[in-house]
């Protein structure tokens, strides 16, 4: 199924070895660092790409909702697998389960008129109790190996969960590239895109569903409990020191690549999950980036804007 892909993968495994003979660097030594390392680079691209968008549209909490109902579609897949035998990868189920929730939040609030918080919560607690439920009765009451989605680990990140980042990664990329000037119209005046003609529903759906696949993606590292972090934390970071959207968005992936690195060399040699510490990482450089902006303050610059309140460069719009 990703036979391409594990060329690609063969590919960057030579250069992390060839890496390793040049800086001696035990970590790289290990196919499975090497699967991980490729992992944590996407997702310190495509976790702050669509944080941005969600963090100026106040939906910096939908990552939780959607990362709940993804460990949703892990207790399926390891269900199915127990009682069926079918061999189902769970974060494939988890990318079908999590892109259902997101819809389901939107129809929600759509259709009762409730508050995006309201939907979210409904779905984050939907979700957390099928999974549980899932696992608790899967085989008759076996036990599960749950810690690796609930707190992610690196050493589980198999060539087909890296495959599978690899193919939601470009579809991210490649969506974001053709609907950005729609999705930045809707983002910061939903009512002007509606009157300029824009679908904002069908909008909205595309951002929803692109957070649900960077969600599944980040969960092999981050793991259900931490996830969400990924999504506002180096956004927040970049707020404090960028005017505007297009700096915020490159910031922000430079802050989270930083964090995802730091944070991997880190739990490697201090044998600890990988998540945890990237999230420490993350919040640590945004304190510095906090300082950073008061210092530009400070110094006679402009005042660092308040959340969602960044300059929005002209865009052209169209369907």
């Amino acid at each position: 199924m990703f036979g391409p892909l594990y060329w690609i993968l063969d590919l960057w495994s030579g250069l992390m070895s060839w890496l390793a003979g040049t800086t001696g660097l035990e970590m790289l030594q290990y196919g499975f660092m090497h699967r991980a390392i490729l992992v944590g680079l996407c997702i310190g691209v495509m976790a702050p790409l669509i944080g941005t968008f969600l963090v100026h549209r106040q939906l910096a909490l939908i990552g939780d909702a959607l990362a709940h109902t993804g460990f949703a579609g892990v207790a399926v897949g390891l269900f199915v697998n127990a009682v069926f035998d079918l061999g189902v990868s769970p974060y494939l189920t988890a990318v079908v389960v999590a892109m259902i929730a997101a819809l389901l939040i939107e129809l929600i609030s759509e259709v009762t008129d409730a508050y995006n918080d309201v939907s979210m919560a409904i779905v984050l607690s939907t979700g957390f109790a099928l999974g549980t439920t899932l696992i608790s009765i899967n085989a008759g009451g076996l036990a599960v190996g749950v810690n690796q989605f609930l707190f992610g680990n690196l050493s589980t990140v198999s060539a087909d969960s890296a495959s599978l980042l690899l193919i939601l990664f470009a579809v991210i990329i490649g969506v974001v590239g053709l609907t950005r000037n729609q999705l930045l119209y809707v983002t910061f005046d939903e009512t002007a895109a509606a009157v300029s003609g824009l679908s904002v529903r069908w909008y909205n759906r595309i951002m929803v569903m692109l957070t649900a696949m960077v969600v599944v993606g980040a969960m092999q590292i981050m793991g259900v409990i931490l996830v969400a972090a990924m999504l506002v934390v180096p956004v927040a970071g970049a707020a404090q020191v960028s005017r505007s959207f297009n700096e915020s968005i490159l910031v922000s992936v430079v802050l989270a690549e930083l964090a995802v690195i730091l944070g991997m060399g880190v739990s490697y040699y201090g044998e600890a999950t990988a998540g945890g510490v990237i999230v420490l990482v993350a919040v640590a450089i945004y304190v510095v980036a906090v300082v950073v902006g008061k210092l530009q303050t400070a110094m006679g610059e402009e005042s660092t804007p308040e959340m969602g309140s960044i300059d929005v460069e002209t865009e052209s719009t169209g369907d």
